[in-house]
C-alpha cells in the first residue's frame, strides 16, 4: 500500500461475532485474502450501506459471505482500528448474533477470493493477536467477551489502537 493516499476520513464498518448451540464457547472466524490485511483472522462483516441499520448489516454480511442466518442480533461493541503504514483507519461497530438452527446451521464460503475459510474457533484459545485483523485484534484488547452481556468491556474504551 505503500505510496496510497491517505484516506480523507476513517471508514464505517460492521464486524459479526457468531455463536452457535452447536458449538459451545466458539465463535465463527475466517482467514483473510487480499491486499488488506491478509493472512489474519477475521470476523464476518463488512461495509455499512447508506440507510442501512446495524442489525441488517451484520445479516446481511453474514449471509453474503458465509450463507448463515442469525438470530437475536444485537450491539456487542465499536472500536477505532488504525494503521497508519497500511493507511487503514475503521470505526468498527460489532454485532452478535446467534446462528439460525432452523436454517443450514453451518457456514459455507461464499467469497473464496476474499477468506481462505470459515471455521468454529473457541473464543479463548483464538491466534495470537499479530495474527487477528485490526478490528478484532482491538475486540480483543478491550476484554470483550461474547458470553455476556454486560458492556464492562468499554468502561475507560478511548478508542486508541495504533
Amino acid at each position: 500500500m505503500e505510496g496510497a493516499p491517505v484516506p480523507a476520513r476513517p471508514g464505517v464498518g460492521v464486524g459479526v461475532v457468531i455463536t452457535s448451540p452447536a458449538h459451545p464457547g466458539c465463535v465463527l472466524l475466517g482467514k483473510r485474502k487480499g491486499a488488506v490485511g491478509a493472512g489474519t483472522y477475521q470476523l464476518p462483516g463488512g461495509h455499512l450501506e447508506f440507510g442501512e441499520s446495524l442489525a441488517q448489516c451484520a445479516r446481511r454480511e453474514t449471509l453474503e459471505e458465509a450463507a448463515l442466518h442469525l438470530r437475536n442480533v444485537r450491539f456487542a461493541s465499536a472500536v477505532n482500528a488504525v494503521s497508519a503504514p497500511d493507511r487503514f483507519h475503521y470505526v468498527t461497530i460489532l454485532m452478535k448474533g446467534e446462528v439460525d438452527t432452523e436454517r443450514e446451521p453451518e457456514p459455507r464460503n461464499r467469497e473464496p477470493e476474499k477468506n481462505e475459510s470459515w471455521e468454529w474457533v473457541k473464543w479463548e484459545e483464538f491466534p495470537p493477536p499479530d495474527q487477528l485483523f485490526w478490528s478484532l485484534r482491538c475486540l480483543k484488547e478491550q476484554g470483550y467477551s461474547p458470553f455476556t452481556e454486560d458492556f464492562n468491556h468499554l468502561r475507560g474504551y478511548t478508542g486508541n489502537h495504533h
